[in-house]
């Protein structure tokens, strides 16, 4: 039987929210220039012409980049949370047979409001889980205002994705002041997946919420391909460090710091690398890896990734369950989706 594709991780701005955000900032601002020249994040005829070229093919919603705090105080980003959050839900209940469910997009800069979105969108909404930045306007995950959002959903018991996030702001080197030829996206976003991904489990997230499941974006950033860096260097955590005693964040965690990076879940949107997606899924497993393109951020503006992702995933040496738990069975599973 030919599985349900159900991509997990697709981006879209609805008009509502897109023009909303437009109108609040700058014209190059947080890939605004990219985002305008990509017809699907907007155009929903465009998408289903795309959508209808892989079959039976659905789309998880999720709200693009930028990060909604990213875009106003705390006094400005829950209503620009609610908009976007009512415009996905409006936009899944108009076509379940193409989108079977939404992420929740959160003001993190208002821990209170993010509260009460996160039960608003799950409970009155329908969102199938929250979506998440790998840091709050540089602030790490690990900072205790956001720690109630992992106690959340680990309660919930529905998923975390979560989003690289980085900008040109943030230099290569210490003597420039910005970040060049794109490198904070080429390798800053693997890099930032990385660094939320190690932070979250030294904080003791993962021992403390045995519920917690996050999805990391484009297969776990730079984790799968540093295994063997991560597993012997961590166990000699604090033999580089003289002015701080980090052998206590070993005594304090119940297992290796490597084990906890294969509690993370990991998606296949990795633009057509088979070998990286292989490595991947040898290093999360089969249980812990989800289907999903990125769309419509690629070269053709929103095909390439698909069609790109399904062949990569067809040419894995894998049983045909395993294939179809990736493409279905796990979202179906974590989402808790009827389709």
């Amino acid at each position: 039987m030919t599985p349900v594709k159900i991509d997990i991780f697709c981006h879209i701005l609805p008009p509502a929210y897109f023009d909303r955000m437009t109108a609040i900032s700058t014209r190059g601002a947080y890939l605004q220039k990219r985002v305008r020249e990509i017809p699907a994040m907007t155009n929903l005829d465009v998408r289903f012409k795309m959508m209808d070229l892989f079959g039976d093919y659905r789309q998880v919603l999720s709200l693009s980049a930028p990060p909604i705090e990213a875009l106003g105080g705390p006094e400005l980003t829950p209503d620009l949370a609610r908009l976007a959050n009512d415009s996905m839900a409006e936009t899944v209940a108009k076509h379940p047979d193409r989108f079977p469910s939404f992420i929740a997009s959160l003001p993190m800069n208002n821990p209170e409001a993010t509260q009460r979105e996160i039960d608003r969108a799950i409970n009155e909404l329908g969102a199938t889980g929250v979506q998440i930045f790998t840091n709050v306007n540089g602030r790490p995950l690990d900072d205790l205002e956001f720690k109630p959002v992992f106690a959340t959903m680990a309660r919930i018991d529905l998923p975390i994705w979560m989003h690289p996030s980085r900008t040109a702001s943030f230099p290569d080197y210490q003597t420039e002041q910005q970040s060049k030829l794109e490198m904070w996206w080429v390798f800053g976003w693997p890099y930032e997946t990385s660094v939320a991904m190690s932070r979250i489990l030294f904080a003791g997230y993962l021992d403390e919420f045995p519920n917690l499941r996050i999805i990391t974006h484009h297969m776990g950033g730079m984790i799968p391909y540093f295994a063997g860096r991560i597993g012997p260097g961590l166990d000699q955590l604090g033999s580089r460090t003289e002015d701080e005693d980090l052998t206590r964040y070993l005594k304090q965690l119940k297992r290796r710091p490597f084990d906890y990076y294969k509690m993370f879940f990991a998606d296949t949107a990795l633009f057509g690398n088979r070998p990286g997606m292989e490595l991947g899924l040898s290093f999360f497993g089969v249980d812990h890896v989800l289907f999903a393109s990125d769309f419509p951020f690629d070269p053709e503006k929103g095909t390439f990734n698909i069609r790109e992702t399904i062949k990569d995933i067809d040419g894995l040496q894998i049983s045909e369950a395993h294939r179809q738990q990736i493409y279905e069975g796990n979202a179906k599973k974590m989402l808790r989706l009827k389709i």
